[in-house]
C-alpha cells in the first residue's frame, strides 16, 4: 500500500484553550480523505526549565523539523488580530514554498485583501494620486484583486495549490473551531494529490 501524503496543518488555532482537540479533529478530517495530518503541537515539547525565548526557539525548530516531513501544506489564512492572516502562519506558507511542496489555504472572509485594508483603516483613508488608496500613515495600501498579500496568494498558484474561500457575501466572526472550510481545503488538496473528486464551490487562488 503506497505511504499517504502528509499534511502540515497551519493556522491560528494552535492559540486555542482546546487546541490539542481541535488539531484532532483536523487529522480526523484528514485522514477521511486519504491524507495524514501533522499539527504543530503533534511535537509534544517539554519545555520546563527553558526561559520564554528558549521555549520559543523550541518551538520553532520543531515546527520547521515537522514541516519538512510534510509533503503539503493546509493553512488558515483566516484574518487574526487584524485585517491580515497570522504571521507565523505566513511564515509556514513562505517555508513550505521554498521547499517546493504544494500550498493550500482556507479563510473565512470573503473580503479581499484591499478591502480588509480599507476597513481597517477607518476614514483616514485617502487617494494617492495615480496610485491608489493610502493610510493615515501615508502607506499605500496593496491592491492586487487577491485574497491576502500577493506574496501569499503567489506561493499557492505558484505551487498548484488553491484558496478556498465561503460561498456566501458575508463577513463571518472568526471561529477556529469552525471546520467546515477547511474539509473543503483538504478535499481539493486530496483531489490533487491522492485522486479524489474535487469538491463543488472550491475557489481558485484569487478567490
Amino acid at each position: 500500500m503506497p505511504r499517504r501524503k502528509t499534511v502540515y496543518l497551519a493556522g491560528p488555532e494552535v492559540f486555542l484553550s482546546d487546541a490539542v482537540a481541535v488539531g484532532e479533529a483536523k487529522k480526523a478530517i484528514c485522514a477521511r480523505h486519504g491524507l495524514s495530518g501533522l499539527f504543530p503541537l503533534d511535537n509534544e515539547l517539554d519545555l520546563g526549565g527553558l526561559d520564554p525565548r528558549d521555549a520559543g526557539r523550541a518551538i520553532s525548530a520543531a515546527n520547521e523539523a515537522l514541516m519538512r516531513r510534510a509533503d503539503l501544506i493546509i493553512a488558515n489564512i483566516t484574518p487574526f488580530r487584524g485585517p491580515g492572516m497570522d504571521p507565523g502562519t505566513a511564515f509556514e506558507i513562505g517555508f513550505m514554498r521554498a521547499l517546493g511542496r504544494p500550498v493550500f489555504c482556507y479563510t473565512a472572509s470573503d473580503l479581499l485583501h484591499a478591502e480588509r485594508a480599507v476597513r481597517w483603516a477607518g476614514p483616514a483613508v485617502q487617494e494617492r494620486k495615480g496610485e491608489g488608496l493610502e493610510d493615515a500613515d501615508g502607506l499605500l495600501i496593496e491592491s492586487f484583486g487577491m485574497v491576502e498579500n500577493l506574496m501569499i496568494d503567489g506561493a499557492v498558484e505558484a505551487s498548484g495549490g488553491i484558496i478556498v474561500t465561503p460561498d456566501t457575501a458575508a463577513d463571518p466572526q472568526l471561529d477556529l473551531r469552525d471546520l467546515t472550510l477547511f474539509e473543503s481545503c483538504v478535499r481539493a488538496a486530496a483531489a490533487a494529490h491522492v485522486g479524489a473528486k474535487a469538491p463543488r464551490g472550491v475557489q481558485g487562488a484569487t478567490g
